[in-house]
């Protein structure tokens, strides 16, 4: 009996047993501090991004200009993420470096304009989009944008006939 206890009691049990229903996943990326602000900015400018809410970071060094980001949620599309300034110092980070290795993936029947959008606000291009009919499969290009994350652009998937 003090095993289960230990183990997982009926409570736990329970908690198992109840539906749970997320209501969003929102990806959140970090860039070295202080170029949240930076990126908001390219997001904005590259794909149009949306911002819906900012948090600044109320503690800030005097030789600090701005306050850093401790988060900024943009929307692109239906597509909600979060951009957060990472401080070697902030202990409270679920990470503590800023990483890459993040790839999104935009629909539009617009590739090649959206492509050139990114281009001219800062990304790099890794894989150019071509020009012409797909026949029902995916055309695109990968990009990377100035803080190391890969955005592919693809034409939405379309139904076989």
């Amino acid at each position: 009996m003090a095993e289960e206890a230990h183990n997982g009691g009926v409570a736990e049990k329970e908690a198992t047993q109840v539906a749970v229903v997320f209501t969003a996943v929102k990806p959140q990326l970090f860039v070295k501090a202080p170029k949240a602000k930076d990126a908001v900015q390219f997001y904005k400018n590259a794909f149009g991004a949306e911002e819906v809410g900012r948090v600044n970071n109320p503690k800030r060094k005097a030789e600090q200009e701005t306050p850093l980001i401790l988060s900024v949620e943009l929307k692109i599309g239906s597509f909600f993420f979060i951009v957060s300034d990472l401080t070697e110092e902030d202990s409270t980070a679920p990470v503590k470096t800023a990483t890459t290795g993040s790839v999104f993936c935009l629909e539009t029947e617009k590739v090649i304009s959206a492509e050139a959008k990114a281009i001219t606000a800062g990304a790099i291009a890794e894989i150019r989009a071509e020009d012409g009919d797909a026949d029902g499969a995916r055309i695109g290009s990968k990009l990377i944008d100035p803080y190391g994350n890969v955005w592919l652009i693809c034409t939405p998937v379309k139904e076989s006939e």
